[in-house]
């Protein structure tokens, strides 16, 4: 079977998490574009050009160390306004998202660029505060000077960046089911989501 669940939304949503739950519960293999980025970011911020890090790039082996630094989000995010390192990307993530089995994908223009007759397109999102929150429980441990408030200017920035971007801007596709975060915690958003895509699932077969 090939099917494929498009997933976007602005950071710290919770669509990460809601689209590893969702590739786990169907068996579908899953792709986090954000990932891929970011790998290309870090390998720039080592003297690489980006299309050679994209050369490079093999999904199954790029969860690395170091991606998670603020230096290499900063770096991922002017990467991502490149036409060129899109382009570039735009077949691999499109065969990724073909493969047997099923397939989900996350990112900023999965619905509206890389796969727009994907089965099925969920757009998840969250208000600002409570984006800032969870992304202030995630980091706080490993950061004990981290104040919220600088989280949300953060987003704020980053919200802005991705929307206004001239090339494949974040964007709530037409045909996308919006699923709001804000009040629901993860096991009601997972389910909400599972439910949307079983019905789909129903009709095409």
């Amino acid at each position: 079977m090939k099917f494929t669940v498009a997933i976007d939304g602005p950071a710290a949503s919770g669509k990460g998490t809601i689209s590893r739950r969702i590739s786990e519960y169907f068996g579908f293999s899953y792709l986090d574009t954000g990932l891929i980025y970011r790998f290309i970011g870090l390998k720039v911020l080592s003297g690489f050009d980006p299309l050679e890090a994209i050369a490079q790039l093999n999904y199954d082996e790029i969860e690395v160390e170091g991606l998670r630094t603020e230096a290499v989000s900063k770096m991922a995010s002017q990467i991502a306004s490149d036409i060129k390192v899109r382009n570039a990307l735009v077949e691999y993530q499109r065969e990724f998202s073909r493969r047997c089995g099923g397939a989900v994908l996350d990112g900023r223009d999965i619905g509206t660029v890389i796969c727009p007759n994907a089965e099925i397109k969920l757009y998840i999102t969250a208000s600002e505060e409570i984006r800032a929150n969870r992304r202030f429980q995630e980091l706080a441990e490993k950061d004990k000077g981290l104040k919220i408030e600088s989280l949300i200017v953060e987003l704020r920035a980053r919200d802005l960046a991705d929307k206004e971007r001239k090339v494949s801007p974040l964007l709530k596709a037409e045909d996308a089911v919006l699923l709001d975060t804000t009040e629901l915690s993860i096991d009601a958003s997972v389910a909400l989501a599972v439910n949307a895509i079983s019905k789909v699932i129903r009709l095409s077969t």
